[in-house]
C-alpha cells in the first residue's frame, strides 16, 4: 500500500511518524518548502532501529510522487491563528485545495483521500468536486479528533478508564459540532445517566473551544499530536479494512435529511472508505442543532464558491 501525505508540517510530519510505526506500507511525504520533507523523513527513518519498525518514508517537493498512491492525506493549508475563525480559513485555503485536487484527479484517480484542512467540512466537499471522486472515497477527519477530546474531558471528570467511554459528537467540525449526551455512553450507560446538565454542558463547551485554546496557548501553530493520531486511525481502520464506525465528515444523499453535504455523522469505515452511512435518531432539539450546524458549513461552501 502507498500513502502519500500532502503537507510536512507538524501535523503532516507527526503522521508520517505514526504511519511508519503502524507498518502499514510505503509512506511519501510532500511539501511545497523546499527540503522540508526530506529532512523530517531523514529523521522519521533514523528511528527505525529504535521503534523496530522495518519501514521507510520518502520525501520530496514533487507533488507529482503521489501517482499511484492507495491513501491520500491533505494537511496542507494555513494553519488557524489566535482569533481567527475556521470561516476565515475557508478562501485561504481553498487556493490550495483546488490545485491539489487537480494533482490527485490526474496522478491516483482510484484513491481514497482524508482531508484535514481547515475549515474541514468545507474543504471535504470542495475536494469531493475537484477530484470527481466517488463520495465514499473523499472523507473529512475532523469529529474523531473532536470525539478523543471530548472523551479526554469526561475522563477526567469521572476519573475513569478512558476507554470505556464512547464518546458521540455529530454535525461540523467547529463552533456548531453537537455532542450527544444520550449517544455518549460510559462503561455501557448514558451520559445523561451519570453527570447532572450543568456539568454537560460545561464538559461540551470546553470540547467546543479546545481547538481554540490549544491555539491561544501555544501562541503559533495549532494542535498536531492528537490530530495526528486521529489521522492515523483512519488510515489504519481503510488499509486494514476494520469495517469500525467511525465519525467523519460524509456526503449526505438523502440521509438526516440533507443532500450534497459534506458534514460529520458517524460511517463504517472500510478498504473501500466510507461503506455505510449511520443514521443515529434525533429528537426536535437535536435536529434543529443538527440543521443548524449544517448551515454554518453551507455558508462556508458559499464564502468558497463566491
Amino acid at each position: 500500500m502507498k500513502i502519500s501525505i500532502i503537507g510536512a508540517g507538524h501535523v503532516g510530519g507527526l503522521t508520517a511518524m505514526r504511519l511508519s510505526h503502524c507498518g502499514l506500507g510505503e509512506v511519501v511525504l510532500i511539501d511545497v518548502v523546499r527540503n522540508l520533507a526530506q529532512g523530517k523523513s531523514l529523521d522519521i527513518n533514523d528511528s527505525r532501529f529504535i521503534s523496530k519498525q522495518n519501514s521507510h518514508i520518502r520525501g520530496t517537493d514533487d507533488i507529482r510522487q503521489i501517482s499511484e498512491s492507495d491513501i491520500v492525506i491533505i494537511t496542507a493549508g494555513l494553519p488557524r491563528k489566535p482569533g481567527m475563525t475556521r470561516e476565515e480559513l475557508a478562501r485561504k485555503n481553498s487556493q490550495i485545495a483546488r490545485g491539489i485536487s487537480g494533482n490527485i484527479k490526474h496522478l491516483c484517480p482510484n484513491s481514497i483521500v482524508i482531508v484535514v484542512t481547515n475549515p474541514l467540512d468545507a474543504m471535504t466537499h470542495l475536494i469531493y468536486k475537484e477530484t470527481g471522486h466517488p463520495a465514499n472515497r473523499v472523507i473529512g477527519m475532523g469529529l474523531s479528533l473532536d470525539c478523543a477530546r471530548l472523551a479526554n474531558l469526561i475522563c477526567e471528570e469521572l476519573n475513569v478508564n478512558i476507554n470505556e467511554i464512547e464518546p458521540c459528537i455529530i454535525g461540523s467540525h467547529g463552533e456548531e459540532m453537537l455532542p450527544l449526551a444520550r449517544y455518549t455512553k460510559v462503561k455501557g450507560a448514558s451520559l445523561e445517566s451519570q453527570l447532572e446538565q450543568k456539568k454537560i454542558t460545561v464538559i461540551f463547551h470546553k470540547t467546543f473551544g479546545r481547538g481554540a485554546e490549544i491555539v491561544q496557548q501555544l501562541g503559533s501553530g495549532s494542535a498536531y499530536f492528537a490530530p495526528s493520531a486521529a489521522i492515523a486511525e483512519l488510515a489504519t481502520v481503510i488499509a486494514s479494512d476494520e469495517k469500525r464506525i467511525l465519525p467523519v465528515s460524509a456526503l449526505l444523499n438523502g440521509e438526516y435529511g440533507l443532500d450534497g453535504l459534506c458534514i460529520g455523522i458517524p460511517c463504517v469505515i472500510g478498504k473501500t472508505g466510507i461503506e455505510k452511512i449511520i443514521e443515529l435518531e434525533l429528537n426536535n432539539q437535536e435536529r434543529e442543532a443538527f440543521l443548524k450546524s449544517a448551515a454554518s458549513i453551507k455558508k462556508q461552501i458559499s464564502m468558497i464558491n463566491g
